[in-house]
C-alpha cells in the first residue's frame, strides 16, 4: 500500500500580512453571521419579494462562505517571516531602497503576492520589479519592463 503526503505551499507572511489575513477573517465570519441572520428573517416573510430575495443572499452566503474557506487555508499554510535574513542579497522580507537616473528615491518590501500591496510599499516576488530584485546586492542595477521600455533603478541599500 502506497500512502502519499501532500505537500502544502507554504507561505511566508510578514507580521503586518498576517495580521491583515487574520483581520479579513473576522470580517469575513461577521459578514457571515449577519448574513444568516438576514436569511432567517427571510424565512419567517415566505413571499414572493422574499424568496427571490432569499435566493439572492443565500448566494452572498456562498460567495463569504467560499473566500472565508480559502483565507482560512492560506492561513494555515502560513508561517511568519524571520525577521533575520542576510543583508547582502535581496530575499524574501528584505526592505529595498533604490533611486532612479533622477534621484528620486524608492523603498520596498518583498513580500508574497497575497500581501503585495504597491501604493503601501509592499512588491510581490512575482511582479516584474520583484523578480528583477530577488538575488541582487547593493550597488546593482536592477532592470525590469519590456524591449520597448526598460525600467533601471540603483539598488543602493537591503535592509
Amino acid at each position: 500500500m502506497k500512502t502519499t503526503i501532500s505537500k502544502e505551499k507554504i507561505t511566508m507572511l510578514t507580521k503586518k500580512g498576517m495580521k491583515e489575513l487574520k483581520k479579513s477573517i473576522s470580517q469575513l465570519e461577521l459578514d457571515k453571521h449577519k448574513m444568516i441572520q438576514i436569511i432567517k428573517e427571510l424565512d419567517k416573510n415566505l413571499g414572493r419579494d422574499e424568496r427571490l430575495s432569499r435566493i439572492e443572499k443565500l448566494s452572498d452566503l456562498e460567495l463569504i462562505e467560499s473566500e472565508l474557506e480559502e483565507k482560512r487555508h492560506i492561513l494555515s499554510c502560513s508561517r511568519l517571516l524571520s525577521n533575520k535574513r542576510s543583508q547582502l542579497r535581496v530575499a524574501l522580507g528584505s526592505v529595498v531602497d533604490l533611486i532612479d537616473r533622477h534621484g528620486k528615491m524608492f523603498r520596498f518590501k518583498i513580500v508574497e503576492s497575497i500581501e503585495a500591496d504597491p501604493s503601501d510599499g509592499r512588491i510581490s516576488t512575482n511582479s516584474p520589479i520583484g523578480k528583477s530584485l530577488l538575488g541582487k546586492t547593493v550597488a546593482d542595477i536592477v532592470e525590469w519592463g519590456s524591449k520597448d521600455r526598460i525600467n533601471r533603478l540603483h539598488l543602493i541599500r537591503i535592509n
